[in-house]
């Protein structure tokens, strides 16, 4: 479907197909949207682990030559930043262009307007990504038609993103609604539906602290979801695939026609989170002196994560009887205990890789999460006592027992400590963290690689735009933040 030369805010208007002469037939429209999935695969990859979970209060990559992990982060040297930068924007032209596609097409407007709402949901998730991992970014929604428009989008610098995150809330408030609402397994090809738009909707809306909208996006997918203790939480593992509960998955087994994607860069994540093989464990199914037959012998495993202190010990501690502990948590397997440490649980692990074989899904969004933000919102309105109820329906599923109102404060402290027993290694703890306002003060207390804490300064709760296209606008785009600490090299 589409050839692109460039990969950045600067257009190609011929790379993409053009809108007057596609979308002729349904089928057309259908590849054209499977289209804009496309670039996700390339963002979700294992430096986005390292940012979003590696780096943070949870866990740490020890030993790693990876910059992200070592926050060894500038803006001619950005890390993770480059290709999240391309790929965020590769698929925001996609989504823009597929729209105008869709809006010119003559296919009948009741069969074509659902394509237009995915593929609108698509384009919010782009940018809720750019927005959380880079702050105030450019935001436009214009198809790139002709030499001037490129010129025009080229030279948009920083925009507010409370302004973008309102502006694509209120587009998806009007469009979710008129979607079957139904979870996303219940969607042909697991597409995204109204699900995935009602999460984004109370995400974005966390990071404003629109609570009224959190609420009212969340009980739709209460409404849609319904009992938390009817999705086992042992679905939650990476290798179970578009499970009930998932509301977003990236999937990495190839489905011809579908939005399923396979490629080398998962083999990464996969040697990121397996225990860490030992001096002549190489061509074995051992893992620091444990055998796990399920992985193979074929595996790699190199700088893996490690679970932190905060989480073993404050977060989820042993002997609370959490069952999510072990999945998130490695100590042993089949009863054999891992030699050196401990390292991230099996929910991670892919079984039966083979080199860059990587079949996990990973998982983006659950319902577990939706619950949780109706806890804090609560919480932040005033109503404990519904805060503490959506608390407690996570909690009863890991079969802890309920928590007891003793204050707003430690209750406000409860629920993010929740959403790291729940969540860990979900890509979104930096997330929680930068739009709690406390990120550089929890990884610098609690990461346990000593070159991360040497290096992390207050700038690094955002990466910075890439100096090459902070060049390319014509330094319309710029990293103050950056340049307050020295770091613009």
């Amino acid at each position: 479907m589409v050839s692109v030369s460039s990969c950045e805010l600067e257009e190609d208007p011929n790379g993409i197909v053009n809108p007057y002469e596609f979308f002729k037939t349904t089928m057309q429209i259908r590849a054209a949207v499977n289209a804009c999935y496309d670039p996700l695969n390339n963002i979700h990859n294992f430096k986005y682990l390292i940012a979003l979970e590696g780096a943070t209060d949870l866990a740490s990559t020890n030993g790693s030559a990876q910059q992200d992990a070592r926050f060894e982060i500038s803006p001619s040297s950005p890390g993770a930043a480059t290709i999240l930068w391309q790929h965020s924007w590769r698929g925001i032209r996609y989504c823009i262009s597929t729209l105008a596609g869709i809006e010119r097409s003559t296919v009948d407007n009741s069969e074509k307007a659902p394509y237009a709402v995915e593929t609108r949901i698509l384009l919010a998730y782009y940018y809720y990504v750019l927005t959380s991992f880079f702050g105030d970014v450019p935001f436009y929604e214009d198809y790139v038609e002709n030499e001037d428009d490129m010129q025009r989008m080229a030279s948009l610098g920083r925009m507010s993103a409370v302004e973008t995150r309102k502006t694509l809330i209120d587009e998806l408030l009007l469009y979710v609604p008129t979607l079957p609402q139904v979870r996303t397994c219940d969607q042909e090809m697991n597409n995204c539906g109204a699900a995935m738009g009602w999460m984004l909707i109370a995400k974005m809306a966390a990071w404003n602290k629109d609570w009224d909208t959190v609420i009212y996006a969340c009980e739709h997918l209460e409404a849609i979801y319904g009992d938390l203790n009817q999705y086992p939480y042992s679905d939650v593992c990476f290798r179970n695939k578009n499970t009930p509960e998932s509301i977003f998955e990236i999937n990495h087994e190839y489905v011809e026609g579908g939005i399923n994607y396979h490629t080398a860069s998962s083999l990464a994540i996969s040697a990121l989170v397996l225990p860490k093989k030992g001096a002549g464990e190489t061509g074995s199914d051992m893992f620091d002196g444990v055998s796990i037959p399920e992985v193979g012998d074929k595996a790699y495993s190199y700088a893996p994560l490690r679970p932190s202190t905060y989480l073993k010990s404050y977060v989820a501690p042993s002997g609370t009887g959490d069952i999510r502990r072990e999945f998130n948590i490695a100590t042993t397997w089949h009863g054999a205990k891992f030699k050196s440490t401990e390292w991230m649980g099996h929910k991670f692990w892919c079984f039966g890789v083979y080199h860059n074989d990587d079949s996990n899904n990973y998982k983006i969004f659950r319902y577990a999460d939706a619950l949780l933000l109706l806890a804090e919102a609560w919480c932040e309105k005033g109503d404990f006592g519904k805060s503490v109820d959506y608390l407690n329906r996570v909690r009863r599923r890991a079969q802890l027992d309920d928590y007891s109102f003793v204050g707003e404060v430690k209750l406000r402290g409860e629920i993010r400590d929740e959403r790291g027993r729940e969540l860990f290694g979900e890509f979104g703890r930096k997330y929680d963290l930068v739009r709690w306002g406390i990120w550089y003060d929890q990884v610098l207390a609690y990461n346990t690689y000593a070159l991360a804490v040497e290096n992390i300064r207050p700038c690094h709760e955002y990466y910075p735009i890439p100096d090459v296209q902070c060049a390319r606008s014509g330094r319309v785009l710029s990293n103050p933040e950056y340049d307050k600490y020295n770091l613009t090299n």
